[in-house]
């Protein structure tokens, strides 16, 4: 049985481009996982001064909470993002990274919240998830 169903309905643009989906449906008897924002820091915390850097190691981060949860991306229902001085550029960057890492997979709805600062020094990204498993 598929736990999510992924909806870009018409009369809204198609986001899959930009790597989202409009609308996720869960099953409400799933197992919800909450990943917390996962920033672009490596496992010994080096953070690169690069947004395209973080924004992938970010996604790699994720994937190793998801992993951690006995989940994979194809669980992620939704995301949030929150990128410090955001632009049409950074989005760019963003949304290649989010089509490179779902590949031809439903991409989950997403958020993105343009912020001045995040918790570290440097930290440009930040990606959180919910996930149903």
């Amino acid at each position: 049985m598929r736990q999510l169903e992924f909806i870009n309905p018409p009369g809204l643009y198609d986001p899959r481009p930009n790597g989202y989906s409009h609308v996720v449906v869960a099953e409400a008897s799933a197992r919800l996982i909450y990943i917390a924002g996962q920033g672009g820091e490596t496992a010994d915390g080096v953070l690169s001064e690069d947004f395209g850097t973080q924004v992938k190691q970010a996604l790699g981060n994720l994937q190793t909470a998801l992993n951690a949860a006995d989940a994979s991306l194809a669980n992620v229902a939704k995301l949030t993002v929150l990128i410090v001085d955001h632009s049409e550029e950074r989005l760019r960057i963003f949304g290649d990274a989010l089509v490179d890492v779902w590949g031809d997979n439903p991409a989950p709805a997403c958020t993105l919240i343009p912020v001045p600062r995040l918790a570290l020094d440097g930290m440009l990204f930040e990606i959180e998830a919910t996930a149903i498993g």
